[in-house]
């Protein structure tokens, strides 16, 4: 039985009249649009945002990651011809957008888009409380992966805080999922919060709740997402945008596993893990004053660090594949592999979005490939500038040749290490011996 998400709440930003004509059969599917120009973006909320890319947005791009960086909201784009021939509107799009689509827009497209997006804002919880989706698991066999595996099951089953590090795209929440999952909470609820989405005067009753009447414009009594998560995890993004107001209020809570909701004095007791994720220095939110000392050290019990996809190299064909699966079971469309030339260009690109930008670059490519494979075009890959290496030594030189020709071999060949052996002329104990050098499997 399909489970009927309450709020379809679409924010259309600076709609065109394509935008327009789509009102009347989202609303019929349950949808309530709200529609505003770029500069009142900020003040609205919703689930779903579908912006209209100008070329603008791409030559001062700052508001509009701000805007982004800012709403709790997945942004779908609409791209014009014009913006599709702006340079770098691919890379742009890939980081920053959950999906995109061209004009004219097409409507079952749209709608699944939409639906996708909406399943990504609210998740479905399993009856079972468990959540064995296969995107919600970690994926690679590459050594840092493997690493970090076992490090999350040895902290899973404490009731211990733990801190997460890590860039942007780089799978905190997915580390977090992992930890309640193996914990003995996993029965619970896993509730998280962005605490970088929501506006500085909301955030306290977001996170405590708040009684009838607590302050104007308090209709109705609130749960707060501590007091949801009771029982269970409540996993917290970008904790170094928490005020420090709110962040008092928190350290109250991990001293004493109480709190009081907004216009309320009773005490609620909460049975709750809490797990915080960063992808800033919170060492030096501390020293700048940012960031509560005390509440730095009763989050940071545990630390976990997640790993950038530039340090997983091997990892890239399996994820590549995996998102094409996925994408393609969502889309309706045949599956499609990735040619030699796609797997080379994955290979030397940096990857700044990490795994996040590959979903991404994966699922458009779905929408663009015409041919049987997906080629690095398609990708957005296929024109990437060579990396300019700083001269060095020979021993420098020989050092970066072997661990490209390593970590080339093996987006091609991850699968079947004694071929990947073979194709670079050495037997497999020296193979193995270059991989645990380089730190690379």
């Amino acid at each position: 039985m399909l489970e009927v998400v309450p709020n379809r709440r679409l924010l259309m930003v600076d709609p065109c009249d394509h935008c327009h004509d789509l009102l009347p059969a989202l609303r019929r599917v349950g949808w309530d649009v709200d529609s505003c120009n770029f500069d009142s973006a900020s003040a609205r909320s919703g689930d779903v945002g579908l912006l209209r890319l100008q070329p603008e947005h791409l030559e001062n791009p700052e508001s509009l990651k701000g805007l982004i960086s800012r709403s709790d909201i997945e942004w779908i784009a609409v791209l014009t011809p014009e913006v599709l021939r702006q340079k770098n509107v691919d890379d742009f799009v890939s980081q920053w957008f959950f999906d995109f689509h061209t004009l004219p827009l097409d409507m079952p497209r749209m709608q699944l888009a939409l639906g996708r997006a909406l399943g990504v804002k609210h998740p479905p919880r399993p009856a079972t409380g468990q959540d064995d989706a296969p995107h919600h698991h970690l994926l690679g066999d590459s050594r840092p992966v493997r690493e970090l595996v076992k490090l999350l099951g040895k902290l899973a089953p404490t009731e211990s805080p733990v801190l997460i590090r890590g860039e942007n795209g780089t799978g905190k929440e997915l580390v977090a999922r992992t930890l309640h999952r193996q914990s003995l909470r996993h029965a619970g609820p896993f509730i998280s919060l962005n605490c970088g989405a929501v506006a500085d005067h909301l955030i306290q009753s977001e996170l405590f709740g708040h009684e009838q009447g607590a302050f104007p414009g308090a209709l109705h009594p609130k749960v707060g997402r501590l007091e949801a998560a009771h029982g269970g995890t409540l996993f917290l993004e970008e904790i170094a945008a928490l005020p420090l107001t709110v962040q008092a209020s928190l350290l109250r809570f991990l001293q004493g596993k109480q709190i009081e909701r907004s216009g309320s004095d009773r005490a609620i007791p909460l049975d709750v893990r809490v797990l915080a994720a960063t992808d800033v220095d919170l060492e030096a939110a501390v020293a700048q004053g940012r960031f509560r000392e005390d509440l730095f050290y009763r989050l940071n019990v545990l630390e976990v660090t997640s790993v950038p996809l530039r340090e997983r190299y091997g990892d890239l064909p399996l994820l590549a594949n995996h998102f094409a699966q996925l994408y393609s079971s969502d889309s309706g469309r045949r599956p499609r592999t990735f040619s030699e030339r796609a797997l080379v260009s994955m290979g030397k690109h940096d990857w700044p979005g990490n795994v996040r930008e590959l979903s991404n670059r994966v699922r458009r490519a779905l929408v663009l490939a015409e041919g049987r494979q997906i080629d690095a075009a398609d990708l957005g890959l296929a024109n990437l500038p060579e990396e300019e290496t700083p001269m060095g030594t020979l021993d420098d030189y020989k050092h970066r040749a072997e661990r490209q020709a390593l970590s080339d071999v093996l987006v091609r060949h991850s699968d079947n290490l004694s071929m990947a052996a073979r194709v670079l002329g050495v037997s497999r104990p020296t193979f193995y011996r270059l991989l645990h050098k380089h730190q690379i499997r």
